[in-house]
């Protein structure tokens, strides 16, 4: 890989992509016309630093993932999305390996529902991404890294969730989880991030080895329920939650809803203006200094 010919493509198609085309609030001070380096360090879940050493070419090596998340942040085409594996000296992924990819077709579909908290996982449960209103409601998910971005990893091993389950609907939620998780490894059998993932899951929780080896058949998994979400701002709401799936690249889109004209819409809504309002407009300070990207 040429470092710098990586970093340039990367600053390239930073600047094109219009903030509001991201999900990212635009404020009325904003200068640039483009991405800022931290707003898509934030969509690729990676850090701002390390984004600048991509981008001026002094990191050398970055993860297939890595470039993954980023090609999905700057809404390369299929072609791009190719090259930029390409210069970071991985072959673009296969048929045979997780998909990670959001289409423009799907990401279209997404930003009709912008309106709604929207999470989706591909194949292994690892976040793909989750919009504003999703962090809104949920907690933010931006400084998530590795292993921590894994659906299945997070139940495991008791990370904090908003989301209020009784002991047995954890414990089916986690078993259903697991089940899915198997099925991908069968259909995907010589996806080595796929096998690496199984490995660190079982080294790190002893509940997971039962499960994956478990005989009896798990929950039937129900696509369309409905969650009781704890907001520490505005109390308990019960939301609709429907899981979509897409078939070709094997993603798992998560949308939340209320019943329109009910107690727990007003809340929902006032969970996402709430955790979404500090980003429209920014602190007039932080604008005078923040440097031009």
């Amino acid at each position: 890989m040429e470092p710098w010919e990586f970093g340039r493509m990367v600053r390239r198609w930073r600047d094109r992509v219009a903030p509001e085309a991201a999900g990212v609030p635009v404020g009325r001070r904003r200068r640039a016309t483009g991405l800022r380096r931290e707003e898509l360090a934030g969509l690729a879940g990676i850090s701002a630093d390390y984004l600048t050493r991509l981008e001026q070419g002094r990191a050398t090596a970055p993860s297939a993932p890595v470039v993954e998340s980023l090609a999905r942040a700057l809404r390369l085409t299929g072609t791009e999305r190719d090259l930029l594996h390409r210069l970071a000296g991985h072959a673009a992924p296969g048929p045979g390996v997780v998909a990670s990819r959001v289409t423009a077709s799907v990401q279209r579909l997404l930003d009709r529902l912008s309106g709604n908290p929207i999470v989706v996982y591909d194949a292994t449960w690892t976040l793909v991404l989750a919009n504003a209103p999703y962090d809104a409601l949920m907690g933010d998910t931006s400084g998530w890294r590795g292993l921590e971005r894994n659906a299945i990893w997070r139940n495991l091993t008791g990370h904090h969730t908003r989301v209020v389950h009784t002991p047995q609907e954890q414990a089916d939620h986690e078993a259903q989880l697991v089940a899915d998780l198997r099925l991908t490894a069968s259909r995907y059998p010589a996806d080595r991030s796929l096998q690496r993932l199984i490995g660190e899951l079982a080294a790190a929780c002893p509940r997971f080895s039962s499960l994956w080896e478990a005989d009896a058949p798990p929950p039937m998994p129900d696509p369309s329920k409905r969650k009781v979400v704890d907001h520490p701002a505005v109390g308990r709401m019960t939301l609709d939650c429907d899981t979509l799936l897409v078939a070709v690249d094997d993603l798992r889109i998560t949308v939340y809803s209320a019943e329109p004209r009910t107690g727990d819409a007003e809340r929902l809504a006032l969970a996402i203006v709430l955790g979404t309002q500090a980003l429209v407009e920014p602190p007039a300070q932080e604008a005078t200094i923040r440097p031009v990207m």
